[in-house]
């Protein structure tokens, strides 16, 4: 059996745990150095390494992990990140004429493998030093993959890579928009792109000076104004409200073509699966080692990762099954009203904000659905006082717990001390869950932005409130984390009697959380009106209708889909005003 050992640096320190995998370790009581310190950090000998586990058992921060590859992982890896580090063993497969999808959970190397396609990241196949593309056309013989090296070794591919991290783009670029993408327009299509992305507000604007939605826009039609035959989009639908999502996935739909390939990762599962003609899922352990399995379509794929198991490469990665249930019109049940708005108005500079009249009852989990610039944010935060209404009236006799949109994580502050009410009263409501445990010894501002979010989320449901206000929960996690913190929310809310409002772009999480819903209309940055909340299915009826799509249950997995635009399924849908689940 293949073994590897993965030692995670930042949270390794021998200091303060008196080096207890050396002392325990039972080949280096035998005098053999199995496990000895380099560098001040833990260093695993893998030839000498018997897989005892003990190590991994007995480390107090979830520094050492011992691994038993699956049996099919015979050959090295294809890239690792250094002795004891993190191991990817395969690659996706670019097929031209598609849109392939990459999914799977953070931390198993998805960002990895793309940028070894994109060119970015040389591989090392396990070794000391960079592999030739002979090395890779010889690893991959008898593959697709040997094909695609082959064509990028000759210069038939050209590759357009639009990273995950838009927010540091920053840091690299400087100047204007328009500056900026008049360089990188290879195609001569400035104008079209720049009407496509309704970038035409912020072209005098510098790139340091817009938004986490308009970064995106622009990273995503600088990658459409290269000349490539293929594309690569590193989570392309992070920052943006679902009008751009389901948009930017038609765009990135109609790239591929006979001559042009395209790639894809994402963890909104409703866009993926709009956008994505066949997928791979990716499988492993976070932070230690990611494998990629063979292409499936699409549909077939999601309901793959949806149940956990790999039946062809007979591999559970999950040990238990994520479920959808179909959602019938509900009668309101008689609960008592926790808090109400009648007649709100907001001015905020230009832009003007309503809510005519609404009320959150008891045990109630409320999604909010609109545009970014609606007001969605501002009227979360007038319902838990921290802004006050100009007109109108909000029932004030209800305690308020508030997790902001953006996500400060600058602080030196150690998490278990931010967390104290968690770790005393929530543990199994909160903790185990969101997987806090390993973060409590680290500060604030080491976190991840997936990490931060789950440590920000755990400590607003632990506060003491009768309502609980998300601002967009679902950002930085993977598909996985998405549908446990929503399991969290609707968890405390049945057993403490609580009320929850959630404002989140991703339609899938609001559809697997909520109970109603409340829809924002009107034109971003001008003005927003509240609507509702409304029963699921008069609430999505709305918001659809805007979005101009239509949407139906999977049979087998009973998860929402889009359908296609101008399929029979859809006219029909429209035809009859059912526009959510026929």
């Amino acid at each position: 059996m293949t073994r590897i050992a993965v030692v995670k640096k930042d949270k390794c320190s021998p200091a303060r745990c008196g080096e207890l995998c050396l002392k325990k370790c039972p080949v280096n009581r035998t005098g053999k150095e199995c496990i000895v310190l380099v560098d001040g950090k833990a260093f695993v000998n893998e030839e000498l390494c018997n897989g005892c586990g003990i190590c991994q058992k007995i480390c107090p921060f979830e520094a050492v992990h011992i691994i038993n590859l699956p049996e099919a992982l015979k050959e090295d890896p294809i890239h690792r990140y250094g002795p004891n580090g993190f191991a990817l063993y395969s690659l996706p497969t670019p097929v031209f004429g598609k849109v392939v999808g990459v999914l799977g959970k953070n931390g198993i190397g998805k960002t990895t493998a793309i940028k070894i396609l994109a060119g970015v990241l040389k591989p090392n196949l396990g070794k000391d030093t960079e592999a030739s593309y002979r090395d890779l056309i010889e690893r991959f013989k008898g593959t697709e993959a040997q094909k695609f090296f082959e064509a990028v070794q000759k210069g038939k591919i050209k590759i357009a890579y639009k990273p995950q991290a838009v927010d540091l783009i920053p840091r690299t670029a400087k100047g204007k928009v328009k500056e900026l993408l008049r360089k990188i327009d290879e195609k001569g299509e400035f104008d079209r792109i720049i009407n496509l992305f309704e970038l035409e507000k912020i072209l005098d604007t510098d790139i340091d000076k817009i938004s986490g939605g308009e970064l995106q826009r622009v990273a995503i039609a600088a990658t459409f104004l290269k000349k490539a035959n293929l594309y690569i989009f590193d989570e392309p639908t992070s920052y943006l409200d679902i009008k751009q999502r389901i948009k930017i996935s038609k765009l990135i739909n109609n790239l591929a073509n006979e001559s042009t390939a395209v790639l894809v990762i994402d963890h909104d599962l409703i866009i993926l699966d709009y956008m994505a003609d066949l997928v791979h899922l990716m499988y492993g352990k976070e932070g230690c080692f990611g494998v990629v399995s063979m292409l499936k379509t699409t549909r077939t794929g999601i309901n793959v990762f949806l149940s956990g198991y790999l039946r062809e490469e007979n591999v559970r990665f999950r040990n238990y099954e994520i479920k959808f249930e179909a959602r019938a019109p509900v009668t309101q049940k008689e609960m008592p009203v926790f808090t109400s708005w009648r007649n709100i108005e907001k001015t905020l500079g230009r832009f003007e904000l309503k809510a005519k009249k609404g009320e959150i009852l008891k045990h109630q989990v409320v999604g909010v659905l609109g545009e970014n610039g609606i007001g969605k944010t501002s009227f979360v935060k007038i319902l838990a006082g921290i802004i006050k209404q100009d007109k109108g009236e909000v029932t004030e006799t209800v305690k308020v717990s508030y997790k902001p949109q953006y996500l400060r994580g600058d602080s030196r502050e150690i998490v278990k001390s931010v967390l104290k009410d968690v770790i005393e009263k929530y543990e199994t409501q909160l903790s185990i869950p969101l997987k806090l445990e390993s973060l409590m010894d680290r500060h604030l501002n080491q976190l991840s932005g997936g990490e931060l979010q789950r440590v920000s989320i755990a400590l607003t449901l632990s506060k003491d409130a009768d309502l609980y206000l998300l601002d967009e929960p679902s950002a930085y996690l993977d598909v996985e984390q998405r549908l446990t913190v929503s399991k969290v929310i609707r968890s405390l809310v049945e057993i403490s009697g609580k009320s929850a409002m959630i404002v989140d772009h991703d339609l899938l999480f609001i559809d697997y959380l909520s109970d109603n819903l409340i829809v924002f209309e009107g034109v971003p940055a001008v003005r927003g009106e509240a609507n509702g909340p409304f029963v699921m299915e008069q609430g999505m009826n709305m918001f659809l209708k805007d979005l101009k799509i239509t949407m139906r249950r999977d049979p087998e997995s009973m998860r929402p889909r889009v359908n296609k635009q101008g399929s029979q399924l859809d006219q029909q849908q429209k035809k009859e005003g059912k526009l959510y689940y026929s």
